[in-house]
This record gives C-alpha cells, structure tokens and sequence, in this order.
C-alpha cells in the first residue's frame, strides 16, 4: 500500500467476510482503500462494492487509487450511520457482506491539518468530515473542568480526566490551546508516562481518543450503523467488524449477542411478547493481532475482529 498505508488483519477479514465472485459487498469504512481492494480482488470478474466513508479526501483518494475496477466500485461519502437509506439508493439493498473497519487510517494520522496526530502542529480539529460539526478545539475551548472530565472518563476510560481538565482550564486561561501537539504537550505534562516494563502509550491516548469520539459521535453513530446492517445482509450474508478499543468493541459484542439470541424480553416476563427471533448466528471466535501481524503493523496492537451470519428470518 502507498505511504504506509497497511490494512488491518487484511487475511483474516477477507476469511470472515467469504467475498465471492458476483458478490455484492459493502465497507462501510473505506478508509485507505487497503481491504476495499482485496474484496473487489476475491470478488472478480463481476462483483461489486458499495464503500462509504465520511471523510471526503478518503473517498477522492481512492476513487483515483481503484479506477481500475471501473462501475464495479461505487463510492459515496457518508458517515455509516446513514446507511440504512444510502446501501438501497445506491443498488446495495441486499448484499453478502459488509465490513466496518473503526480505525483511523495512516492518511488521516499523516494530514497535519486534521488534528488527529499528537505531533501535529495543525489545528486540533478531529472531524472526520470537516464540513459538518464544530472541532476538537471548540471543545476545549468551552468545556469547564468538571465537563471535560466526564468526557475523558466516558469515552477515553481515562484515569487522571480530572487532573487533565483542570490543566486544560488552567491554561487556557492564559493562552488558547488551538492544535493538537499543544494539547498532547500539556497532557504529557500533568499525566505521568505508564512505568517501564509496562505497554508505553502517548500519555494524551485517551484524551484524544475521548475527543474524537465525542466530535464525531462515533459510538452513537455505530450503534445506528449496526442496527441498519443487518437488515441490508441477505440469508447467508456476513457481518464483519474490526474495533480499536473496548467502548466500540463492547457495542459490537453486544449486538452481535443480542442478534443471535433474539428475544429481549425481561426474564419475569414468562412467554415472549416482543416477537423477536435470532439473526445473527456468531461465525468464530474473535480475533486479535499475532506476533506477526504485530511486528508487520504495530498500530493494529489493539484490534478486535467480530463476525456473524445472517440467517434465516
């Protein structure tokens, strides 16, 4: 791949997701365009791929990087979340596969003018289209300490948050805190770096976890994306998804669970109202990084690929 740009688990999510030749795929995340290609490879002479991403310059990017592949690849930019009423727009109304790849890409940690890197001198910004909502900076900009707290201990599972948001306080009081290596400075600061002999992350890992999460209603926008992707997989069709971090990978377990089991009535209810019956049937167990992949792609060392079945109705 160009510039670095390595697609996670690319052998394994190409096992789970089955593509065959005359398919019709999604990936809901194209992201580089890494594991986009090898589906419409697997899927040759006539199948066809519906990608979304959010990000503008993503799309552009690979739709000149893919042009080979002709009508075979359709691209539109859209954040998942809509893709209940984008997939049928655009042919895609019932398909055999569909992918979610949750994480950034080398593009987007490259850009400087993203925010998104801790070294970036850009501004902190972090939306992934950068034509809808307000940016990182916003955020910290207006959020008081006890706000910013909750923000870094909800979305970035972050121990020190209120230490964090009072430095951020504090110093914004004096002068704005407008880029990313600013922030990802004063974190470094007031945050301690885990102790030797331990897994050493940035110190400011989860506040800009938290913040990007928050920016880009990623959580909400997963749940809304999952629940509109199975009714898009035909009998047969496979789900297929790759999580960076606990809080979207508990969405993940969770739903897939609540697909295969079906009925979610409360146990004191003694015969089933609600109807619901099991869609999903779990394909496999889940699948972190080997020492392998680990030592090809260290960005991956947090990756959990899920995946599942549609079946019968």
């Amino acid at each position: 791949m160009e510039e670095g740009h390595l697609p996670v688990l690319e052998e394994e999510v190409l096992m789970m997701l089955a593509p065959a030749s005359g398919s019709l795929q999604i990936d809901a995340t194209v992201g580089g365009g890494g594991h986009t290609e090898r589906i419409l490879e697997a899927t040759d002479p006539d199948g066809r791929l519906l990608g979304l991403d959010a990000d503008g310059v993503a799309i552009a990017r690979v739709r000149e990087r893919l042009a080979r592949f002709g009508d075979r690849l359709v691209l539109r930019q859209t954040n998942f979340r809509d893709i209940g009423t984008v997939a049928p727009a655009a042919g895609f109304a019932a398909v055999d596969g569909l992918l979610f790849d949750l994480g950034l890409s080398s593009f987007q940690l490259a850009d400087g003018d993203r925010g998104f890197s801790f070294r970036s001198p850009g501004p902190l910004d972090m939306r992934f289209d950068t034509s809808r909502g307000v940016p990182a900076s916003d955020l910290v900009a207006s959020l008081d300490a006890r706000e910013l707290t909750a923000l870094f201990r909800t979305y970035g599972e972050e121990p020190l948050a209120p230490r964090i948001a009072r430095a951020i306080v504090a110093q914004r009081a004096r002068v704005p805190i407008a880029t990313a290596d600013q922030l990802a400075t004063l974190v470094e600061r007031v945050a301690p770096a885990a102790p030797r002999g331990r897994r050493r992350i940035h110190p400011a890992t989860r506040v800009f976890q938290a913040l990007r999460i928050a920016v880009n209603a990623e959580l909400e926008s997963l749940e809304l994306g999952l629940a509109s992707a199975i009714d898009l997989l035909r009998p047969g069709g496979r789900l297929v998804v790759l999580s960076y971090h606990s809080l979207e990978d508990r969405i993940v377990k969770r739903f897939i669970e609540a697909e295969r089991k079906g009925c979610i009535c409360p146990p004191t209810v003694p015969v089933c109202v609600c109807g619901r019956t099991p869609r999903l049937r779990v394909v496999g167990r889940s699948i972190a990084p080997g020492e392998r992949e680990l030592a090809r792609n260290p960005r991956s060392r947090s990756a959990r690929l899920r995946a599942a079945v549609r079946i019968a109705a």
